[in-house]
């Protein structure tokens, strides 16, 4: 399959909102070419990336709106602008390609207006632009609902926010510190003659110069490393685990942090992974295997605690709760295109939901710490708010890392060009049980 179409056929599904680029791509790169597969991800990724600019300059060059049946039409115009505006594409190649793929679609129609488009587009993009980029959804490549909650919790630093977004996001290593040191590890590199250095908050974390293949790395099938971002890396050491305790890891999947907490802690009486799903369980179970380390892995949903706890009661708890994953954009650009606003509120309802339950399986003296991988503090903050307001045995802890910025209540950690995703944690201690 030509990769522009198998890139336009997976965003075709996520801006009908049939599905999100994990779901849709994997299926469409199966028909691709193996040397075609790294260019038809790029496409996918780069125009959902880019989306915001490319939709509003295609509307600015179509007579009419696509209607929701040719939403497959659509995406590959998105595709086709992508390639003359952000690629090395040559441009007759870009034009001509996608325009070919209109058959395949079975829409021959579409050919001439996806020509006339991409043609004008080339002529005019620029003159276009300079009008475009006074509203900010276009300047910085973000839906208005997203744009304007950035800039309301963020003033100073949302435009910062929006480009860490947009850029490439590094390739993070946590180092099994069971396996070497980081220092050791680094020194593996150097002899491999790959660059990197020691990420700056998490004790176990390399960023890689540049990207590469994670099997070409040294001893990645052995265990020594994971490939896992910064934020997340520091989950493991602020839940302060020591021999002898009990960890629920809930909304464990795919099991990065599972994974880095047995390796922090080899002497804890066990850990329990729960997730809603079972399919997303093969991946924590699989990342465990290569690692040589086991977890009692558990699909069920955290909130229905008298389904899956067996009434031990748990010393440590991470809950790294379903969020909108504003903090990680740039690794998941089609969020962009999947959220809307009226997720946040359901998110912020569920994510004080698992809280609940989960505090009456902590420990008296036990501590949670509560994450999300989301910029926005109505899922970070004010839910922590909420919840000891409404929580009299709960108190809340600081956090032993200098990383992010100071909330009312808890960290936030915004993403970084070339660092660390967007990400937040909580830090809370059980002082008494609930009464009655």
């Amino acid at each position: 399959m030509n990769p522009r179409l198998a890139a336009a056929k997976a965003l075709a599904a996520v801006l009908s909102g049939k599905a999100s680029l994990n779901s849709s791509l994997p299926t469409q790169l199966d028909k691709v070419e193996d040397r075609d597969r790294g260019f038809t991800q790029d496409l996918a990724f780069g125009t959902a990336r880019w989306q915001p600019r490319l939709s509003a300059l295609a509307e600015k060059l179509l007579q009419k709106p696509f209607k929701a049946a040719d939403a497959d039409v659509e995406a590959l115009l998105l595709v086709g602008l992508y390639q003359l505006l952000y690629t090395r594409v040559p441009p007759h190649a870009a034009i001509g390609e996608t325009v070919g793929c209109a058959d395949k679609l079975k829409k021959p129609w579409a050919k001439g207006l996806l020509n006339a488009v991409l043609r004008n587009a080339q002529r005019e993009s620029e003159t276009i632009f300079a009008e475009l980029e006074r509203d900010p959804v276009v300047r910085t490549a973000h839906p208005r609902w997203l744009q304007k909650s950035l800039k309301a919790f963020w003033p100073e630093q949302w435009e910062a926010i929006c480009a860490a977004n947009n850029a490439h996001p590094p390739m993070i290593l946590r180092v099994n510190r069971r396996h070497h040191s980081r220092d050791a590890y680094l020194g593996l590199l150097t002899e491999a003659g790959i660059a990197a250095t020691p990420c700056v908050y998490s004790r176990d974390g390399i960023v890689l110069d540049a990207a590469a293949d994670v099997r070409s790395l040294p001893g990645f099938a052995e265990g020594w490393i994971s490939v896992q971002d910064e934020a997340a890396q520091l989950a493991a050491d602020l839940l302060d685990l020591a021999p002898g305790q009990r960890v629920l890891d809930a909304c464990c999947a795919p099991g990065g942090k599972t994974c880095h907490i047995l390796e922090a802690e080899p002497a804890l009486a066990g850990v329990v992974a729960v997730d809603l799903e079972a399919k997303r369980l093969v991946r924590v179970k699989e990342n465990l295997e290569r690692l040589g380390l086991s977890a009692e892995l558990i699909a069920a949903d955290g909130r229905d605690t008298e389904k899956w706890w067996d009434g031990k009661p748990f010393q440590r708890i991470l809950l790294d709760a379903p969020c909108s994953a504003t903090g990680v954009i740039r690794r998941h650009p089609d969020i962009k295109l999947t959220r809307q606003p009226d997720d946040i509120v359901a998110l912020a309802q569920l994510q004080g939901e698992l809280l609940d339950a989960l505090w009456k399986t902590l420990e008296v003296g036990g501590i949670l710490l509560y994450a999300t991988c989301s910029t926005l503090p109505t899922e970070n903050t004010e839910v922590i708010a909420a919840f000891l307001e409404r929580t009299p045995g709960a108190r809340e802890l600081d956090l032993s890392t200098t990383a992010g910025i100071k909330q009312p209540h808890g960290r936030q950690l915004l993403a970084q060009q070339g660092g660390h995703d967007g990400f937040y944690y909580a830090k809370l201690i059980k002082i008494a049980a609930a009464r009655g």
